[in-house]
């Protein structure tokens, strides 16, 4: 629904024009939340921070995660399509660590500053 007509103006009918310009143009909105979903689950963001700081296979990180080698291959499955991590080969074995892209260096930050502002140690 498009409102032509804003009640309540409250500001320079300029700034109402621009925001409303980028608000209509909601694939933008779609990619961002896309991204947020992919962490939404606990165990999905703790595996995306561990391989934020080590390369690691699925069984060291089934173990460290204490989940099954099937749980967290399904998990990397769906960081690895949102390119937030990459897998290297090496023989039978496949390592994982976090993508290098803005992507990635920005969600770890972010969350490393959630996490020193709700659990300060």
């Amino acid at each position: 629904m498009k409102n032509e007509i804003i009640l309540h103006e409250h500001n320079d009918s300029r700034d109402i024009e621009i925001v409303s310009g980028i608000l209509s143009r909601q694939e933008r909105f779609q990619l961002a939340a896309d991204v947020f979903k992919l962490l939404s689950d606990t165990s999905r963001m703790r595996i995306f921070w561990l391989l934020c700081h080590v390369e690691e296979c699925v069984v060291n990180i089934a173990s460290l995660m204490d989940m099954t080698n099937p749980a967290v291959s399904h998990h990397l499955k769906a960081l690895k399509a949102g390119n937030l991590v990459v897998g290297r080969r090496r023989g039978k074995e496949v390592y994982y660590r976090a993508a290098e892209n803005e992507e990635s260096l920005l969600l770890h930050l972010v969350i490393e500053r959630i996490m020193s502002q709700k659990c300060p140690s």
